[in-house]
């Protein structure tokens, strides 16, 4: 499990696809520092397992099936290309984000950038499958970074990026047109699979749990 704060951006080394999937070996010394193989790192909001690391090169390489190219952006990633990284969760740390699993639900495109006084609006496609998940103030990750929605419509939202996640994450360089990943919060998908499954009492005065009673019942 993820929070969504990026530690560190990184950059792609070298990309080699295959019939159906990719491998990629990706430069992140912090995040490498600690890597062992079979540890879960989030590239772009995608969790990944490493596969091979150089804790003193500061180099991982992470494998890529064809579920994964098809459902995210990795595979338009080109070596040189920056690339914004996590690492799991620990266990004592602090929840600086929100829940992220680094299961990337779709693809959304940057449609427009307003920049402000000291932040940048960004707004990007909402892909019509996501939309319900997305609400004002709620929380979206998008290429693994954790935001809070500032507006939304039918087709689109929008985000207020602070001089921190400009400069230090992907989204700072993202023109319009540019593709990135969206992972929606996975509360809201609970949610919503409960309610899916519960039905109402025909007769709300009368839950259906309870037997009725008549007057006849009633001791004198």
């Amino acid at each position: 499990m993820f929070t969504g704060i990026v530690e560190e951006l990184g950059r792609v080394d070298r990309v080699e696809l295959g019939g159906e999937s990719a491998r990629l070996t990706l430069r992140g010394p912090l995040v490498t520092s600690d890597a062992v193989q079979g540890a879960s790192i989030a590239v772009n909001g995608v969790c990944l397992t490493v596969v091979e690391h150089d804790v003193e090169e500061g180099w991982f390489t992470v494998d890529v099936m064809a579920e994964t190219l098809a459902r995210t952006d990795l595979g338009d990633l080109t070596a040189g290309a920056p690339v914004n990284l996590e690492r799991a969760m620990a266990a004592s740390a602090r929840f600086g984000g929100h829940i992220v699993q680094g299961h990337v639900d779709g693809t959304a495109t940057v449609v427009e950038r307003v920049p402000g006084d000291r932040w940048e609006v960004v707004t990007f496609t909402l892909p019509p499958a996501l939309a319900r998940y997305v609400v004002e103030k709620g929380s979206i990750t998008v290429d693994g970074v954790s935001l809070t929605v500032s507006d939304v419509t039918e087709r689109t939202f929008s985000v207020s990026l602070i001089p921190t996640t400009l400069a230090l994450t992907t989204l700072g360089s993202k023109a319009v047109g540019d593709t990135v990943n969206l992972e929606v919060d996975v509360l809201a998908k609970y949610v919503e699979r409960l309610l899916a499954g519960r039905t109402l009492p025909a007769d709300l005065s009368t839950p259906a749990d309870l037997p009725t009673t008549t007057t006849s019942e009633v001791p004198a």
